[in-house]
């Protein structure tokens, strides 16, 4: 018996139709929540109103409008250009739109600094893992940048993080007729998504949505409750305007970008305030706020609030590769700027000394590059890690050292190099910019063992590799030939150890 070409299924909301496309029943665009404008702008996410008949659910929805992708104004990719409102949507790909199925779930949140990204792009395409993995793969967009992550007085901290939570609850009440088990739901994200994900684990308002969970280079930056209030007061004053509802809800949201994208540009004249914040990319985080997100996700984790979550967690060898070539950097780096890094971001006060100890035949570029990378990405997964088994949960440790092939190899096992892995490499959009548009029958085999190891998580708690503990501390590093063996960043590690991920302060007001 044929299946259907438009197949239908039905939501909370009303009926949708999608496409039968590969072997699989594909749903976009369906919302999960109103969009946020007009009297709902900076508001809590609200329950989607409900249709009359069949929906069409065979398009994207449109992105939530953000910065450009690079200093150029016109780099916006082709496929988040905007085009309408309805922001906060889901897509869901399914072997079968059967609510008999049962079938495991994962969900994607998609990273980019908190003020980028959206799920129509090409990378982010649930086809392959849905299809290997014989499972249900929903992606989602949520609101980024000034929308979801400013401090604006009047507004609920960390919009973005709520609008996750609610995305998750369309999917506990609806996913069922897609085929899915809203029993077994695996949350994964990578970078700002990996930070999504750890900010999950730690929120009441998540707790019973998921089951298990993976974060792919989790960012250690999350904002205290007073640094936060004071970034948006600058990014608002960018406009000449406070940052609260009444003056900001009037300005057209495609323009709002413009004031972060300016601040983002000058973000180092706030370094006697802001200190390491002002030294990163972008002046978006979630804010430890005491509500919606009540502690530090390493924090809440070590106290146990994440036992019943099975945990992936990992990180790339060389995270900060990727942004010394964005920043043409590479090959320019010198010794002044290795000990400003090192002094800016390592751990305590002698940083610079211990570093140069540790590591006494690396150059200034490759320190410059490795505390950056310990300190925004590497550390924060390995902690996180540590942390979930401490307060008696089960995790799982994986090191990619598989080298990008673009540049010469340059790159190496930079960020961002996981997700095409993860996602199976597929032409256009973030992926191909690191792995180029025709993947190497060893890139495959790589991103067919990835993807095997995540939807067997997905579907059994067990990825094919040991479980972490503190004491042999197992890892998976991922390359052309995957391999078990200790951690092997073992002299970071112990510079890190006694470090606490703290949320970053406001240093003068």
């Amino acid at each position: 018996m044929s299946r259907s070409e438009s197949p239908e299924a039905g939501t909370t909301a009303g009926a949708v139709r999608g496409r039968r496309e590969g072997g699989l029943d594909v749903f976009r665009g369906i919302p999960y929540a109103r969009p946020p404008l007009g009297e709902a702008r900076f508001a809590a996410p609200r329950p989607a109103e409900r249709w009359a008949g069949v929906r069409e659910a065979a398009a994207f929805g449109p992105p939530v409008p953000q910065e450009a992708l690079g200093p150029d104004p016109a780099a916006v990719p082709p496929w988040s250009l905007p085009t309408g409102d309805d922001w906060l949507t889901v897509n869901v790909w399914t072997p079968e739109a059967d609510a008999a199925a049962g079938r495991p779930v994962m969900v994607w949140i998609y990273g980019g600094a908190y003020k980028l990204g959206s799920s129509d792009d090409p990378t982010y395409d649930g086809a392959r893992l849905a299809r290997d993995g014989g499972l249900v793969v929903v992606t989602l967009n949520y609101r980024v940048g000034i929308e979801g992550f400013l401090h604006i007085e009047g507004a609920p901290a960390n919009r973005g993080l709520l609008d996750q939570v609610a995305a998750l609850e369309w999917v506990r009440d609806n996913i069922t007729a897609f085929g899915g088990d809203p029993g077994q739901v695996t949350v994964f994200g990578e970078s700002a998504g990996a930070g999504s994900v750890a900010a999950l684990l730690a929120m009441p308002r998540a707790r019973g949505l998921f089951r298990r969970a993976i974060a792919q280079s989790v960012p250690g930056t999350y904002f205290s409750d007073a640094l936060a209030r004071d970034i948006g007061e600058a990014v608002a004053g960018e406009l000449g305007l406070r940052a609260t509802v009444a003056d900001l809800a009037g300005v057209d949201p495609r323009k709002l970008p413009e004031a972060g994208a300016a601040l983002s540009g000058r973000m180092r004249e706030f370094l006697p305030r802001w200190g390491s914040a002002a030294l990163t990319a972008t002046p978006y985080s979630p804010v430890v706020d005491g509500d919606v997100l009540p502690v530090m996700p390493w924090r809440a984790l070590t106290d146990g609030a994440a036992r019943d979550v099975e945990l992936i967690v990992g990180h790339n060898r060389d995270e900060y590769r990727l942004f010394l070539m964005m920043g043409g950097l590479l090959g320019k780096v010198d010794e002044r700027m290795a000990s400003g890094a090192l002094a800016a971001f390592g751990p305590g006060p002698d940083a610079e000394r211990a570093y140069r100890t540790a590591f006494p035949d690396a150059s200034a570029e490759h320190l410059f590059e490795l505390v950056q990378s310990d300190w925004l990405f590497r550390m924060p997964s390995l902690h996180l890690a540590d942390a979930q088994t401490a307060g008696g949960g089960r995790a799982y440790l994986y090191e990619l050292t598989w080298s990008a092939p673009l540049h010469g190899g340059a790159l190496g096992a930079c960020h961002g190099l996981d997700v095409p892995l993860v996602f199976g490499p597929q032409g256009g959009g973030l992926g191909s910019m690191l792995i180029g548009p025709e993947p190497t029958p060893d890139i495959e085999r790589l991103s067919a063992h990835v993807r095997s190891a995540w939807t067997a998580f997905a579907a059994t708690g067990d990825p094919g590799w040991p479980a972490y503990d503190s004491e042999a501390r197992l890892v998976r590093l991922l390359d052309t030939e995957p391999t078990v063996t200790t951690y092997p960043e073992e002299a970071s590690r112990r510079l890190w150890e006694r470090h606490v991920f703290e949320a970053l302060p406001l240093l003068a007001g």
